[in-house]
């Protein structure tokens, strides 16, 4: 070999080993599924990306599908391994395919380079790891609990990352595996909020961690245009293009309320107008006015634990959440916070959940002598009344599985439908990680649902009990003003005949339901209207 030509492979390899872009487009070929073995070529967001990694330690991607970063950070990955030495990476991918596939896409570029441009030897080669003689080494392992925790990492690479079983836990493992200077790269698509991935990538745009924050949506690609966007979105669901193409995490998650009604929500989010309670966790937006009737239902804990104590103050005049509680506090002290606000707000009826520690809060507002207490009639399991009950047992909301489906149902329905106003980013933030799973409705790992449980025995209460119903009490209404007709002078003729007997036989039961005794067959009104007419 010539001098010159010797001179400039060691120029190349300095160039290469400085400069990771001019290294994938001079030299690294990718495995294109219709072409072939094929050059590099990257995209100026590719290189920007790698640029971001270099520059910072930690780097957490959210992207759109087929970018080709899977790709780009295997050739990072090589190229770290081949032009520095020592350098331990570990790839971990959601399951053992994902991890050798990744694997193959390194081997692919690795064994296509010019043998004078790989300076270490390979010195081990199997489906999930590569060696080499200088040291560094490259490992691709499924996800599993103890992924990388006994090995001291250079760069630690997180492939699809929201979707990583149990990722909470196998990153904190795994932290102190880079804390020394180590490096990370966590990307993904979207899979809705919450979690791990969540937290970090939300932290790190908020600057509240050490992670650079990098968006990649579909239109990054240079050569994708909306028609391309149509054509390739068209077979996927909203939630799906969310989710595959727009890097939106609120609406790519299988969430309890969609993301219409997500938005709808954080757009009513108001800063309380007062912080009250011995801990300050009352927010009110709201003071009780003379003339509204309000309810309060509330979802009780022990009060030490990881779950909150929490209620909600409905004004079922406006449509309204006017106050809420979410804290920890000891089951008797929590009777007395409902005692004090029930009362603050016109004596409201009060329902709470009798499950659990539920019933001590219950014992106690009887010893408080609280006079309405919500208490369901054993004959009819949804009726109700707040008349003082004898039977502690009877009191509050038994919430059982059958219970919580329909509370959870009218919750959604009611929200969905706009008829409650909300305006609790502490509630937003619940029903953002309140989630479908295996058809069961359920707050993710690591969240709490208090303050979503809380409201839907509220909305039941508020939207589907026929005692405190806002519809029904609006239908009542109606009916009793179409129950009502004119006092023209009576003509003889037989429509007015009909018409007054009508109204008489009407009136009558009226007046007997006032009294109390039984009304006629002829003017019979359901019995959830009755209580209108007392």
């Amino acid at each position: 070999m010539s001098v010159v030509n010797k001179q400039r492979q060691v120029n190349e390899v300095i160039r290469c080993g400085k400069d990771p872009s001019y290294f994938f487009n001079t030299y690294v070929k990718i495995q294109h599924p219709v072409k072939g073995l094929i050059p590099f070529d990257t995209y100026p967001f590719q290189d920007e990306c790698v640029e971001k990694f270099i520059d910072n330690r930690f780097s957490i991607v959210v992207k759109s599908r087929q970018l080709g970063l899977s790709t780009l950070v295997a050739a990072y990955a090589v190229w770290l391994a081949i032009f520095q030495k020592d350098k331990n990476i570990l790839i971990i991918a959601t399951k053992l395919s994902v991890a050798q596939n990744f694997m193959k896409k390194v081997k692919t570029m690795v064994k296509a380079l010019p043998p004078w441009l790989l300076l270490p030897r390979i010195t081990t080669d199997n489906k999930q790891l590569l060696e080499f003689s200088h040291g560094s080494s490259i490992k691709a392992v499924p996800t599993s609990d103890d992924a990388g925790r006994s090995e001291a990492l250079s760069l630690l690479i997180i492939d699809e990352a929201a979707f990583v079983r149990n990722f909470d836990e196998i990153w904190t493992g795994l932290y102190p595996t880079i804390s020394t200077g180590g490096r990370a790269i966590l990307l993904s698509t979207p899979n809705g909020v919450g979690g791990q991935y969540y937290r970090l990538y939300t932290d790190a745009e908020a600057g509240l961690n050490e992670f650079c924050p990098i968006k990649l949506p579909w239109t990054v690609h240079p050569e994708r245009d909306q028609v391309w966007f149509e054509r390739e979105s068209k077979p996927f669901s909203p939630k799906q293009i969310a989710q595959e193409f727009l890097c939106d995490f609120a609406s790519s998650g299988d969430t309890f309320l969609s993301d219409d009604d997500l938005k709808w929500m954080w757009s009513s989010i108001k800063i309380p107008i007062e912080r009250m309670g011995h801990d300050k966790n009352v927010w009110v937006w709201k003071y009780p006015l003379s003339n509204h009737r309000y309810v309060i239902s509330a979802d009780i804990s022990r009060g030490d634990s990881k779950d909150y104590s929490t209620f909600h103050v409905i004004d079922t005049n406006s449509s309204e959440i006017v106050a809420e509680y979410k804290g920890k506090v000891p089951p008797d002290r929590f009777a007395e916070l409902l005692d004090q606000f029930g009362k603050m707000y016109n004596t409201a009826v009060l329902c709470p959940e009798n499950n659990s520690y539920g019933y001590a809060t219950i014992i106690k507002l009887k010893e408080l002598k609280y006079p309405k207490i919500y208490s369901s009639k054993r004959t009819t399991a949804w009726m109700g009344d707040f008349t003082p009950s004898n039977d502690t047992e009877a009191a509050g909301f038994t919430t059982s599985g059958k219970t919580r489906t329909l509370i959870l149902t009218k919750l959604e329905e009611v929200l969905r439908n706009r008829q409650l106003v909300v305006h609790s980013s502490r509630l937003y933030d619940e029903l953002k990680t309140f989630v479908w799973v295996e058809n069961r409705a359920q707050a993710m790992k690591g969240y709490n649902d208090d303050l979503v449980m809380s409201l839907a025995i509220g909305c039941w209460l508020f939207d589907a009990s026929a005692e405190y119903s806002q519809d029904s009490r609006a239908l009542n209404n109606a009916m009793l003003q179409a129950m009502s007709t004119s006092r023209k002078p009576f003509n003889g003729s037989s429509t007015d005949v009909m018409t007054n007997a009508h109204h008489k036989s009407i009136m009558t039961n009226r007046d007997r339901v006032t009294r109390g005794d039984p009304v006629s067959s002829g003017g019979m009104l359901p019995p959830e209207f009755l209580w209108v007419l007392k």
